[in-house]
């Protein structure tokens, strides 16, 4: 992918999460040198002064990169909001551990000034797109994934029952709490949780991870990214909610198909140190095995180091 010309930089927010400062140090970066930042309609009132704001559609087609300022979540939202587009996505880590988002905070002026220089690289991100047709073949809605597609259990509706085909040649069923496909880089959010396997962010594969089996498929399974899934929900199946990365996107029918396939190069992914950052993802990995939350895991660190971290954060 080669670097384009920057004139027009996007900024994505996070929806709750108190991102001004930061913004407002992009603003400022952005107008010191020539550019223009604009944010999405939808932030107004959260983005500072001298920042425009666009709808979705004006937002995908100019701008040239874009700088996320949140979590994964906030990270996600910007790479569907440019899905097949060569606009590459900073992320700024405002949240917990991160997968996606590479940046701390204060690392974030240095990052700007990589940008304008060019020196970077771009991560390609293969996205997962959804076909849902209803049993009466209506109203047919498409979506878009970076991490996942489930179909998750509704509490006290029934379980989770679908066949599974793959590249038009049934499977078998899955009948459980969910069903998950993720793509690699989803393999370590709710796929990982329910026992799925991680897959390099760098291979072009899809999962599917059953949650909580109760019979038929019960162990996940890796396809390549050209094999088409088709799930359908059973006559008997619970009504389960879609989830695409993690937020609901309504309620789906029994006889209701899913239809799933993957995308190369769908999302980019601005890496200033792709080592270092996979350096910190498989530690933050291995924190998600232990049995702490993470003010108590802040007590495995020595006191003078933690002592020596509030003072460079001004506590």
């Amino acid at each position: 992918m080669q670097h384009r010309p920057l004139a027009r930089l996007g900024l994505v927010v996070h929806p709750v999460r108190d991102t001004r400062e930061q913004a407002e140090l992009v603003r400022a970066w952005a107008s010191s040198h020539g550019l223009e930042v604009v944010g999405l309609r939808a932030d107004t009132g959260r983005l500072p002064a001298g920042v425009g704001t666009v709808d979705e559609v004006e937002f995908a087609r100019t701008v040239d990169a874009a700088v996320s300022l949140g979590g994964d979540g906030t990270m996600l939202g910007a790479l569907r909001l440019l899905v097949g587009r060569d606009v590459p996505v900073l992320g700024v880590n405002l949240g917990h551990l991160g997968f996606l988002v590479e940046l701390e905070p204060r690392e974030l002026p240095a990052a700007l000034e990589r940008i304008a220089a060019k020196d970077f690289t771009v991560e390609p991100h293969l996205c997962l797109r959804a076909r849902i047709v209803p049993p009466d073949g209506r109203d047919v809605r498409e979506a878009v994934a970076f991490n996942d597609v489930a179909l998750a259990r509704t509490p006290g509706r029934g379980t989770v029952t679908a066949a599974l085909s793959v590249s038009g040649q049934r499977i078998g069923y899955l009948r459980g709490d969910a069903v998950v496909l993720a793509t690699p880089s989803g393999s370590t959010a709710y796929s990982y949780a329910a026992g799925g396997p991680v897959v390099s962010p760098g291979a072009d594969a899809l999962v599917v991870t059953p949650v909580a089996p109760m019979s038929g498929i019960a162990r996940s399974i890796v396809l390549g990214v050209d094999e088409a899934v088709r799930l359908e929900l059973l006559e008997k199946s619970g009504p389960p909610v879609l989830e695409v990365d993690g937020i609901a996107a309504g309620e789906l029918a029994p006889g209701t198909v899913v239809e799933v396939t993957a995308e190369r190069d769908a999302g980019h992914v601005i890496r200033l140190d792709a080592a270092d950052h996979g350096r910190r993802s498989r530690v933050k990995l291995s924190l998600l095995d232990l049995p702490l939350l993470p003010d108590e895991m802040l007590e495995l660190v020595p006191e003078e180091l933690r002592r020596h971290d509030g003072q460079e954060r001004g506590h």
